[in-house]
């Protein structure tokens, strides 16, 4: 009987890791140039077509139900220990459109400073087939639960 309880919660386990991304590598850290004792100069991202690009809220709410909502909750509520509620959502309403894409494609590993759940959020929320403009359209549905 004890057996089959640990194969159940190993199962748990694993359907819940694969669901949440928690499989997924760690992304790779961009190399830090070395100094040149110059001022660093910052750069403003240039719009482009794929920047413009306007995202649409009903197919972000499907894309959101069939990836997101396994972490953040069917309703955008947020689930404890996973995701964290995204209605009225301060790190949302702090980041342009572009800012927002940027941040889903890449995601955010566990021990990242930045993280309040210390629970990776993988690129791509775990789907690697979701395209650019599929993270556009949740983040027009993102943007209707903003107040």
């Amino acid at each position: 009987m004890r057996r089959l309880a640990l194969i159940g919660l190993a199962i748990g386990v694993a359907a819940l890791l694969t669901a949440c991304g928690g499989g997924a590598a760690k992304p790779t850290p961009t190399p830090t140039p070395r100094s040149t004792g110059a001022t660093p100069v910052t750069r403003t991202p240039t719009p482009t077509s794929a920047s413009t690009t306007a995202g649409d809220a009903n197919k972000g709410k499907q894309v959101f139900a069939g990836t997101c909502s396994a972490c953040h909750g069917a309703n955008a509520e947020g689930i404890s220990g996973l995701g964290l509620p995204l209605w009225n959502n301060d790190f949302i309403k702090g980041l342009t459109d572009d800012q927002l894409l940027e941040f889903l494609k890449v995601g955010r590993p566990a021990d990242s400073p930045e993280s309040k759940t210390k629970v990776t959020m993988p690129p791509r929320g775990g789907n690697p087939a979701l395209t650019d403009q599929d993270l556009r359209n949740v983040i027009a549905f993102l943007r209707t639960l903003q107040k």
